[in-house]
């Protein structure tokens, strides 16, 4: 028998005697196959399965396997009980496994190669005919998912098989909803045969209806982060369509001093006080940009929504930040703020106005909403338009009795 011919037969077997109908490809040209389930449900077998038939099955082809870590890709993904290797080895198709490196050589000429979403710069470069992504609301970088997706261009129609316990990270909530992908759901118990019966009785005692087994056995999206200092209901219940006449604009901003690949975003955001004197949010206009290109974005929002000033964090480029934003416009209205209190302490009034059902989104901002409703205080990342939005409603909140109402202008 070929190792082609011991492919097909193996695979035969994992399709018509252990897989269960939803560790199967879907039919269509979908291009990511996003696999949202509970621990234990069989996510990583799939993946390895899935990878393994179509390295073995197209000759001279490209493949990455990418995971939180390098340790990950390699110990559970590729060495483990149900990660590609045993799969490989039963096909008989492995011509070389180089564990230091993380690449496998088939002896079809195909090539497996593993990578860390922790250095996303290491998947710039490299092209591949397809992908397994494991653990993807664990990561890290989103960063790491852009670089893959880059390097995506071989074949006729390059695939993704991504295998995660669900988690409500922006990455997962933006590709769930894109009509290319395809999600499968399920739990822990879907795979209860293959499984400690003793140990299932155990995570149903303790964690069946808790938080944390919805999301870790049942694999459910739970929209509300614990620590997170908004909820989407808190967004959604007030949000509004275009606020009232408005007292007082201004136009936030929480800049980066650098402008690099790993450099933050610039925040800034545009909001202000009604005459009910209730606070509106009506426009993100982040980016990433040099200090020039940050300090022009600010000047332009400043004058597209007629504010009164521009509010900018002092702590991270101090008088330089002020200073840009005059070589652009000498008299432009500018109050630098030193973020003397902790993120969580600045945040938690604002966070009471929305409670209070005096805070309003104006409109959808997505990527606004992302991150109030997801940022944590031991949240790595830092929030950039969170602390703009902050430094806009602060001022306001200081300042909203000082001038006569006004009318809204986009």
């Amino acid at each position: 028998m070929t190792p082609l011919q011991r492919a097909g037969a193996s695979r035969y077997v994992w399709e018509h005697i252990y897989a269960r109908p939803q560790q199967l490809p879907p039919a269509g040209d979908w291009q990511t196959w996003m696999i949202l389930a509970g621990r234990g449900f069989g996510k990583t077998r799939t993946g390895a399965e899935w990878l393994a038939h179509q390295a073995c099955t197209q000759d001279q082809t490209r493949w990455a396997i990418v995971a939180p870590t390098f340790a990950d890709a390699r110990d559970v993904c590729v060495e483990g009980e149900s990660g590609i290797k045993p799969i490989l080895d039963r096909y008989r198709m492995i011509h070389r496994w180089n564990r230091s490196l993380g690449e496998i050589d088939l002896t079809n000429g195909s090539k497996i190669k593993m990578f860390s979403a922790d250095e996303p710069e290491r998947l710039r470069g490299p092209q591949h005919h397809g992908a397994w992504c494991d653990e993807l609301a664990a990561w890290r970088y989103e960063a790491a998912w852009d670089q893959l997706r880059f390097g995506l261009r071989l074949g006729e129609l390059p695939r993704v098989i991504v295998t995660t316990t669900p988690k409500p990270i922006p990455l997962v909530r933006r590709l769930q909803g894109l009509d290319s992908t395809i999600v499968t759901r399920g739990s822990t118990f879907d795979n209860a045969s293959n499984l400690s019966a003793i140990a299932l009785e155990e995570f149903q005692a303790r964690y069946e209806g808790t938080r944390l087994g919805r999301q870790e056995l049942f694999g459910e999206i739970l929209e509300d982060v614990p620590g997170a200092l908004w909820t989407r209901k808190m967004l959604d219940d007030y949000r509004v369509t275009e606020p009232p006449a408005l007292k007082r604009v201004v136009v936030g901003v929480d800049p980066a001093v650098t402008n690099t690949e790993d450099s933050d975003a610039t925040g800034i955001i545009v909001a202000g006080v009604g005459d009910d004197g209730d606070f509106y949010v009506f426009a993100d206009r982040t980016l990433k940009a040099s200090p020039d290109g940050w300090a022009r974005e600010a000047v332009i929002a400043f004058h597209a929504y007629s504010a009164d000033a521009v509010i900018v964090e002092s702590n991270q480029g101090g008088d330089l930040n002020e200073a840009v934003l005059r070589t652009i416009e000498p008299d432009l209205p500018v109050r630098m703020v030193n973020a003397r209190r902790g993120k969580q302490i600045r945040a938690e009034p604002i966070a009471a106005l929305s409670e209070q059902g005096k805070f309003h989104i104006v409109g959808s901002l997505e990527s606004l909403e992302d991150e109030l409703t997801s940022w944590t205080p031991d949240a790595k990342k830092s929030p950039d338009r969170l602390d703009a939005m902050v430094h806009a409603v602060t001022s306001l909140m200081q300042q909203r009795v000082l001038a006569p109402a006004v009318a809204f202008r986009t």
